[in-house]
């Protein structure tokens, strides 16, 4: 098992930062793991990950110390995962994608475009070993995951295999031959992306954006076949209303993405909580937290860039995302590598690209000809024959089963919380009202007291009034 490796990365102060505070900084860097935030409070709070960018660190940096080994290892059938996380306008996609993904120098290039370079860099087809890249690209855009590659596909669903682990089921993957077009289908991707203006970015993520390579390599020799998947994670970042001034759709989409990340936030406690006992993990509580659960604690080998503005104004965003960062180092993982034996079972038949869309456009062809009837038997034959890919077989059973478990259980500690919860509010409650009585007691006591106490009073005065009386009456003389 090995830890998430975790950097973090400092954006130069933007124009608007130094008109209103000038050069002022809330970061000082010790060296090249270490550095001192100060808060909101003047406190001076130390981190420690494994790397540190300071606005001064290129591009390349960033790549080759987090991203490169990640590339290897999926060239070599090894999932691997990078997220890139941060309040909004700290240098996400600009770490990702750099300023542009077609028209960059070399010094300016994001993570992205080095990624398609080291991917076909490092793979080396020849007589024993054959290679097959894919590519998809979606967006998680009010908790609806969009195919960036056909806008038509808004409401991609989930599915979990025990091979391939989370899929995306019917999503778009694009078979590439070379970096130039990988680099134009992620530009017709990118044009789609779902994007807004605030008053901290001119073109803020209104989105979370996910890029997926799948490289698949056949040994022909001994009859393997090694499969890496490679997702690259744009996070939209977290806001604050006051700060970027959102309202109405833009607000109800702060509002979404707000609440995503929470449920990530919530999904990295529960993994670093530290419990004895077995923790629920609520991977199924989001889009988002479902997608990553391979790459949270699962079969992949993950890194994590805390993209933060060094502004003193943004002091308090900064410390939650290093706060994150730090937590989630202490994640677990297990990556292994993906390799199938049997070259010639039915799962490798995938590696035909286009297999499923020559099926699917022989039906469409026989549907012009045929009965519908006899199109749905054709197409349940393809999928009995193992030619055609069924998302809702046997296979989807057991994690489904898992996940009504899951939200059962999930529901009845909630109920369990919201009951205790309630019991102590009642307990607190018949405290007061006891306590209400007791004062009323003491209250009438001291009432029958006082009431005691003025008729006493009120009999001296009495006698004290007759006394005194009896004294302003003249002498008698009594006879006898």
């Amino acid at each position: 098992m090995s830890n998430i490796t975790v950097c973090a990365r400092f954006r130069p102060l933007s124009s608007k930062e130094r008109r209103d505070h000038g050069d002022s900084v809330c970061i000082r860097c010790i060296d090249t793991e270490t550095f001192i935030l100060k808060d909101e409070k003047e406190e001076d709070i130390i981190f420690s990950f494994d790397r540190v960018f300071c606005e001064k660190s290129d591009q390349a940096e960033v790549y080759e110390f987090l991203v490169l080994p990640i590339v290897r290892d999926a060239v070599n059938g090894i999932n691997g995962t990078i997220i890139t996380y941060g309040q909004t306008g700290a240098g996400k996609t600009y770490s990702i994608e750099g300023p542009g993904i077609l028209e960059c120098g070399e010094q300016k290039k994001g993570i992205l475009p080095r990624v398609v370079d080291g991917i076909f860099e490092h793979i080396k087809p020849d007589k024993m070993a054959k290679y097959l890249i894919k590519l998809s690209m979606v967006e998680i855009y009010m908790e609806k995951i969009r195919d960036l590659f056909d806008l038509s596909k808004d409401n991609i669903q989930i599915k979990e295999s025990k091979i391939e682990g989370i899929l995306l089921s019917g999503a778009t993957e694009m078979s590439i031959i070379d970096p130039a077009e990988a680099l134009q289908s992620l530009s017709t991707g990118i044009a789609n992306r779902a994007v807004g203006e605030t008053q901290m970015n001119t073109a803020s993520s209104r989105s979370h954006c996910i890029y997926i390579f799948t490289v698949k390599q056949e040994l022909t020799g001994d009859k393997r076949m090694k499969t890496g998947k490679l997702v690259l994670v744009d996070l939209a970042g977290s806001e604050k209303v006051e700060k970027t001034g959102a309202e109405g759709r833009a607000l109800e989409e702060a509002k979404m993405i707000n609440k995503s990340l929470s449920a990530l936030g919530n999904v990295i406690n529960a993994l670093t909580c530290g419990s004895g006992r077995a923790n629920h993990i609520p991977y199924r509580d989001s889009k988002l937290t479902r997608i990553l659960q391979d790459a949270l604690g699962g079969n992949s080998r993950t890194a994590l860039l805390c993209c933060c503005s060094p502004s003193v104004s943004n002091a308090s965003e900064s410390l939650s995302t290093l706060r994150f960062g730090a937590r989630a180092k202490h994640i677990k993982a297990s990556p292994r590598v993906n390799c199938n034996e049997d070259k010639y079972s039915k799962k490798n038949e995938a590696l035909c690209p286009d297999k499923d869309e020559s099926c699917k456009r022989i039906l469409n062809k026989l549907k012009e000809s045929l009965d519908i009837e006899d199109v749905k038997l054709l197409e349940e034959l393809f999928i009995l024959e193992g030619i055609l890919f069924d998302p809702y077989s046997v296979e989807e059973l057991e994690p489904s089963y898992e996940d009504v478990t899951l939200r059962t259980i999930s529901s009845l500690q909630a109920a369990v919380e919201e009951l205790v919860f309630t019991v102590e509010e009642l307990k607190m409650e018949n405290y007061a009202l006891k306590a209400r009585i007791v004062a009323a007691e003491r209250l009438d006591v001291l009432h029958k007291e006082s009431c005691k106490s003025s008729n006493v009073l009120h009999k001296i005065l009495s006698a004290f009034s007759f006394f005194k009386w009896m004294g302003s009456v003249p002498s008698v003389r009594w006879l006898k």
